[in-house]
């Protein structure tokens, strides 16, 4: 059907949109969501105080959140359910409570959900109507859900069920589940939340957590004593009340999983929708609760839990019930690692296999699970066993203290004292893996460098936005490379390494052919909605039955988020809430040049690198005092030549000094520069875009000097860092010559050290230039700021030799002290995918 204006289809205005005037939904999901009544109460008495002429946007909390309560887009109440157990009580002596107890599941209608997103004006660019293959030089790219396999299969399969489907656009739900414990000790506080969203949109979108993945459902959590904790009766009730659970949820997409609904979609026209069951979001625990296998079997496929990395069939809907209507529960147990008086949830559901559906998870399986609970482990334990105890006492310090002394990068995480504390995040977990390598690179035997490394360099590359078919066969002789190389762990596990989170790698490849890319299915995101759809709710709550405040929260935010889009897609968020003159701009915040890193919003761009907005005050312009006041004594002679080579772009050959133009303009210096490139591969704005801060400063938080390295553009024909060149910045400045601008930056050259990476980290190395080989004189220039591409992370290579223990020796004296460096190619994704 053709679109319909968004003005005929919003209904009856509401109370908000009346007092457009006096709030803004921008700005009300903090104010309705994470202030507390009292900090809203006084908030609003401190607007009429600041504005006595003007009634304020609200009188007190009760106010505002009756003006919120009453928005209708986005209005999708909360349901609830109870489930009981009704099997045999026990004959002798009391039942156990849980037997008697009744478990509430709150949830709101996934079908509403749904439409509400279908229909979500900020998408309408950034989803797919159909399936996809996308080719590029005659090679396969995967990259969002639809330009998989299994979208195709299952758009056959709906197109072949009846001809009325023809022409149907299909909708799968893309799920995910995880317990989150919001606070710890005696209170123990857990909530189960229950997500989902539409498989239609991006990649991109998803990860950017703008209403792309909603909360859909608080599912029980049964807890008993420990008497009967471990009995077969609560560990089955358990399960199938998880199972029985999320079916009821789902229960009204089913008719319209056969049968198409018109559904509003967000560029305004109406199309036919059947709705689908898809990929769904899931640490190892949950999927082996989610397939009712036996934990320490796979999820995917039939190989023996004591040697997973046999190869064998995949686990299928088909086979599964043979085998239950073949064989006994024990043997069912026993033999194929199935638990088999479950009722899986998809049962309920046509076209779904929860085997197939089980997607790849990146954050928890592989980077929590292979790398930091195994590979770092296993490194420890290996120089235990092959040390002497102070030996291995002193190999361990080292390796903390190269950790520690790691130069700073924007986004990168510190780690003041190495590995030296106890929880762990995901975030911890990713930050460790950048910074590794080099740091157990000469202490560790090469196969566990390599082991190391090829994991990293797994990780990075199934992280990628887009895959080709040249990057799985990359991918599979990455993971056949980790498998050769990890023996060399057999001496501390003689039993090997059946391993489910690491044997899941295997299966990346088949997985991504199927959902594409696996950054928009990770469990990275599920973990990150908890932040919002749980954690800060319940900060907030009383603390007392705080779920129903949690529950009215999200459905607050999901109003205030549902009026914004609207109000946007109508044009009236646009202008000032506050009549009279134009307010002048605001002076440049200083605060935003504080921040290292983040997304750029908006459309994809070509990047650029520009100087911070505001120079640096109280220092001379003269070109003499400047170089003074940076310790630059070429400063003068270096800008100099830049300016021949800028006036001669055409000259080869280098310029005396008597060529040079005279120099005397103004010259204004900057403590740093931002960057911004396209970097889909990273956490980044909806084009793909994000940003990050280039410091060159004599102090910085008012600490030591910091002075980053950058890469610099050099051919652009080659690959990788082949075309690149690596520099530390040691000053950014500008001035004006016979009136062209000039952005500059003064660098200290580095060159590669070889004609490839290093065979067992797989970086590249290199070492500062120095004129004529000595040490006390750099290989200095002046470039333009445009042959920047972005900054670069390079690590000292300290080898076998111990860096010093002095405690004075920290990360801002590596890229002065140490001789050689690896161009630390892990700092981020776009780093990876640019310097191999």
């Amino acid at each position: 059907m053709p679109p319909m204006a968004l003005a005929s289809l919003s209904g009856t205005p509401n109370s908000l949109e009346a007092r457009r005037d006096k709030a803004d939904p921008a700005d009300m999901d903090r104010l309705g969501a994470e202030m507390s009544t009292k900090s809203v109460d006084r908030l609003a008495q401190l607007l009429a105080a600041l504005y006595p002429d003007r009634d304020p946007p609200f009188a007190d909390y009760k106010d505002l959140y009756a003006t919120i309560d009453a928005i209708q887009q986005g209005d999708i109440p909360w349901e609830s359910f109870s489930v009981q157990y009704t099997g045999p009580l026990p004959e002798n002596g009391p039942a156990p409570v849980w037997m008697t107890e009744t478990f509430e599941v709150w949830y709101r209608s996934p079908l509403a959900i749904f439409e509400k997103q279908l229909a979500n004006p900020d998408f309408k660019d950034e989803m797919d109507w159909a399936p996809k293959r996308i080719f590029k030089d005659s090679k396969r790219q995967f990259t969002d859900l639809f330009s998989g396999n299994w979208v195709w299969d299952q758009a056959d399969k709906i197109a072949a069920e009846s001809p009325e489907n023809h022409g149907a656009m299909f909708v799968p739900g893309v799920f995910g589940s995880d317990k989150t414990t919001v606070s710890v000790g005696t209170g123990n506080t857990e909530f189960y939340p229950f997500y989902g969203g539409i498989g239609n949109i991006y990649n991109s979108t998803r990860r950017a957590h703008r209403e792309g993945l909603s909360v859909m459902a608080f599912l029980s959590i049964p807890k008993t004593t420990r008497q009967y904790a471990a009995s077969k009766e609560f560990r089955k009730f358990r399960r199938q009340l998880f199972h029985s659970s999320i079916a009821r949820i789902l229960q009204p997409l089913k008719p319209h999983m056969t049968t198409p609904r018109v559904t509003r979609c967000a560029d305004g026209h109406f199309r036919r929708a059947i709705y689908g069951l898809g990929p769904y979001i899931a640490d190892y625990p949950e999927q082996a609760l989610l397939t009712c296998i036996v934990q320490g079997n796979c999820a995917r496929c039939l190989s023996p839990s004591d040697d997973l990395d046999r190869e064998s069939a995949r686990r299928c809907l088909e086979h599964t019930e043979a085998l239950l209507d073949a064989l006994s529960l024990k043997e069912l147990w026993d033999d194929f690692g199935i638990v088999g008086d479950i009722v899986p949830f998809t049962s309920d559901f046509p076209r779904a296999d929860i085997h197939e559906l089980i997607s790849m998870d990146l954050l928890h399986q592989i980077i929590k699970g292979t790398f930091k609970d195994h590979l770092v482990d296993w490194v420890e334990e290996y120089i235990e066993l092959t040390h002497s105890p102070a030996e291995a006492k002193r190999i361990l310090a080292e390796i903390d203290r190269r950790i520690a002394i790691t130069p700073p990068f924007p986004g990168l995480r510190r780690f003041p004292v190495g590995r030296g504390f106890k929880q762990w995040t995901g975030n911890d977990s990713k930050g460790l893996m950048k910074v590794y390598l080099p740091a157990i690179a000469g202490l560790v035997p090469n196969e566990i460098v390599q082991t190391v490394a090829h994991l990293t360099e797994f990780c990075h590359l199934v992280r990628r936005s887009v895959l080709d078919e040249d990057t799985l066969l990359v991918i599979d002789t990455t993971v056949a490379r980790f498998h050769a190389a990890r023996e060399i762990f057999r001496l501390i596990r003689p039993e090997g390494f059946s391993l489910p989170r690491q044997h899941s790698i295997v299966h990346y490849r088949e997985l991504i052919q199927a959902f594409g890319a696996p950054n928009g299915l990770c469990s990275s995101i599920t973990e990150s909605k908890h932040i919002k759809a749980v954690k800060r709710p319940y900060r907030r709550s009383n603390r007392n039955k705080p779920l129903s405040q949690i529950l009215l929260t999200n459905q607050r935010l999901d109003k205030i988020m549902a009026a914004r889009v609207d109000f946007t897609a109508r044009g009236m968020m646009d202008g000032s809430l506050f009549a009279g003159p134009p307010i002048p701009a605001p002076p440049p915040d200083a605060n935003e040049e504080q921040v290292d890193n983040g997304v750029v919003e908006g459309p994809t761009c070509l990047g650029e690198v520009t100087l911070a907005k505001r120079h640096v005050r109280g220092v001379s312009r003269n070109v003499h005092d400047v170089a003074l006041h940076v310790d630059q004594p070429r400063l003068h002679e270096l800008i100099r030549r830049f300016l021949f080579e800028q006036l001669h772009p055409d000259r080869d050959a280098p310029a005396t000094m008597a060529e040079c133009p005279p120099f005397a303009e103004n010259v204004f210096i900057y403590n740093s520069a931002r960057a911004v490139f396209y970097a889909p591969s990273d956490v980044c704005g909806i084009g793909g875009m994000r940003h990050e801060r280039i410091r060159a400063v004599k102090s910085w938080y008012s600490g030591p000097s910091r002075y980053d390295c950058v890469f610099i553009e050099h051919d652009g024909d080659a690959d990788g860092f082949r075309g690149l060149h690596a520099a530390r910045v040691h000053l950014l400045f500008r001035f004006k010559y016979h009136g062209v601008d000039y952005p500059c930056a003064l660098i200290h050259w580095f060159s590669a050290h070889g004609n490839e990476p290093d065979p067992d980290t797989g970086m590249w190395i290199v070492k500062p230039d120095w004129v004529r080989g000595r040490p006390r004189d750099p290989s200095l220039a002046v470039v333009s700021l445009r042959t920047i591409f972005r900054a670069a992370h390079l690590i000292g290579m300290a080898g076998k030799e111990f860096v010093p223990a002095d405690e004075l020796f920290n990360f801002s004296h590596s890229l002065d002290a140490f001789k050689v460096f690896y161009i630390n190619k892990y700092a981020d994704h776009h780093a990876h995918e640019i310097a191999f």
